[in-house]
């Protein structure tokens, strides 16, 4: 069988910048960060208390009780954003279609919060016993499994972990099965929940969170934000969705990855550029065709010189012409789904014709000479783009995208 050429039809997301991706993107457009005091958790014990939290969200108005009884937020979210994304996408699931429909899900912690409050019934109230449902509620591939139950999807349904790196893996296979035939249709993406105060101690004993907010590529950085979310998308063959006259937000081109095999919290130079080059080999793209890359670009002091020399690397002189923006600036670190909400901006900035802006940015730091798209979403009509994911371990992955101009708009 010929590869398929695959589009992204459709797009879900909750996080902090809103309840659904019109919101989200409206603000990404305005420049306006949804990082703020933590209020789900008591962080009054803790040396930061900023994160990137879904505000006003309230479960009750997504699931019955007996439903959301079974799910941890970081599921609850991931369903969310599935629900929209397949609503966006317009497509009707047929039987012929369940049968070829693959979910491949990230996530880096799974159900953490559910965990932590068990541990808090067993080893602080000594209550000797936990929630009968703690089993179904923490495991990773939860969401896969209910997005699956949910439409009745009969295809692969699996979930991947690779840290920060999740979403951009599980986007990037589910990309290489649709590609390939073996499914003919893909949800895919990734959710995150990692507001609990067990969790929150785990990375402030790191030190790379910042006491302020994320101000990637900035000289008077502190460090990364956590963010929680979810995102997914639709991937299904470009002549499948011309055919039923789907809106086409972009191309989905070409799909990298590899392993540092340097250390297992410092990123290397080497690791980024060969799944970058990887990424743009599989999409046979010249590096000079990529316009614009959002960037891991997490904030920390470590982190963004390491992308920057890594892009100035792989990019040499067209390096100084690309746009290069970090939209975590905006929607937080929100770990295994940090992938999945910026490829969603990247596709739409790749169909509305408007790049993301990296806010909170103040000087410049002469190690991230890069056009970062300082604190203004800015209007340029880009043919290509990468989205850049760096885990944790060494595990990266990086998407390309292309713009798609013969759709109807």
């Amino acid at each position: 069988m010929s590869m398929r050429r695959v589009v992204v039809t459709g797009a879900g997301m909750i996080c902090a910048l809103g309840h659904n991706t019109s919101e989200a993107w409206n603000a990404v457009c305005a420049g306006r960060s949804g990082i703020g005091r933590i209020d789900s958790v008591d962080v009054s014990q803790l040396r930061f208390h900023n994160g990137a939290q879904v505000r006003d969200y309230d479960s009750r108005k997504h699931f019955e009780p007996n439903r959301e009884d079974l799910l941890d937020p970081f599921a609850q979210y991931a369903i969310i954003a599935a629900r929209e994304a397949l609503r966006d996408s317009g497509i009707q699931l047929t039987p012929a279609i369940r049968e070829k429909t693959a979910i491949v899900t990230g996530s880096c912690l799974g159900g953490q919060s559910t965990q932590d409050a068990q541990f808090i019934e067993l080893y602080r109230r000594d209550q000797g016993r936990v929630h009968p449902l703690t089993i179904p509620r923490t495991m990773a591939n939860a969401a896969a499994s209910q997005i699956a139950m949910e439409f009745g999807t009969l295809g692969p349904a699996y979930t991947i972990s690779t840290a920060c790196s999740s979403a951009n893996h599980a986007i990037g296979q589910a990309f290489w099965m649709v590609r390939e035939g073996i499914a003919d249709l893909a949800i895919a993406g990734g959710s995150e929940a990692p507001f609990s105060l067990g969790l929150l101690k785990a990375w402030e004993a790191l030190r790379v969170v910042s006491p302020d907010t994320c101000r990637p590529f900035s000289k008077d950085r502190r460090g990364l934000i956590l963010g929680e979310g979810g995102a997914m998308l639709i991937l299904e063959p470009l002549e499948i969705a011309k055919a039923r006259g789907a809106t086409i937000y972009a191309e989905i081109v070409g799909f990298g990855m590899s392993s540092d095999a340097h250390h297992i919290t410092q990123p290397s130079i080497e690791g980024p550029v060969r799944a970058m080059s990887a990424a743009l080999r599989d999409a046979g793209l010249a590096p000079e065709q990529i316009g614009y890359i959002n960037a891991h670009g997490t904030g920390t002091p470590t982190n963004d010189p390491i992308e920057t020399r890594a892009i100035r690397k792989l990019f040499g002189p067209h390096a100084n012409r690309l746009a290069v923006s970090s939209t975590k600036s905006l929607h937080g670190h929100a770990l295994g789904a940090a992938g999945a909400l910026e490829a969603v901006c990247t596709v739409l900035a790749l169909l509305k014709g408007l790049l993301p802006p990296t806010v909170n940015f103040t000087a410049q730091d002469p190690e991230c000479d890069l056009d970062v798209v300082p604190n203004f979403a800015r209007p340029a009509q880009i043919e290509c783009a990468l989205s850049n994911s760096f885990a944790f371990g060494g595990l990266n992955a990086v998407l390309a995208f292309r713009a798609h101009t013969n759709g109807p708009y």
